[in-house]
């Protein structure tokens, strides 16, 4: 790879995984309510850590994605008293967001894992670690 096109990939990567990030950010939100029921603070980390450290967010973006969620029928809220403090809204989701998560990934996510796309990103990987050597 070109010292050029390695300066173009620093400056094109970055915006991209940013817009792909911001267009994930409602199944990451919605993922993370078939775990258990959570309130908004505690899903910050916990989208942090089911993405592997790739989708860090903020809590006002969560915020936002909650109530429209609300509105659309896809969560449920409930208050519940705190131990530690004031009441918490706690999220799960509806019926119906169970069923749009499902049909989501069932038609966008499990895509990566049929045979053709698993080898041609594999090959994709292993040309790029070969250049790499060859750069040496």
């Amino acid at each position: 790879m070109t010292k050029s096109i390695q300066k173009d990939v620093a400056v094109l990567l970055p915006k991209w995984e940013d817009s792909f990030k911001k267009g994930l950010l409602s199944f990451w939100i919605l993922y993370s309510l078939t775990r258990r029921p959570m309130y908004a603070y505690e899903m910050k980390n916990e989208i942090l850590g089911i993405s592997q450290g790739s989708i860090s967010v903020e809590e006002n973006s969560i915020y936002r994605a909650l109530k429209r969620f609300i509105e659309t029928g896809l969560i449920n809220s409930k208050i519940q008293a705190s131990q530690n403090g004031p009441a918490r809204k706690y999220f799960t989701l509806s019926p119906l967001g169970t069923e749009l998560l499902r049909q989501f990934t069932k038609r966008n996510l499990l895509v990566f894992q049929n045979e053709i796309f698993i080898d041609a990103s594999q090959k994709l990987i292993n040309e790029n670690k070969k250049e790499k050597s060859n750069d040496k």
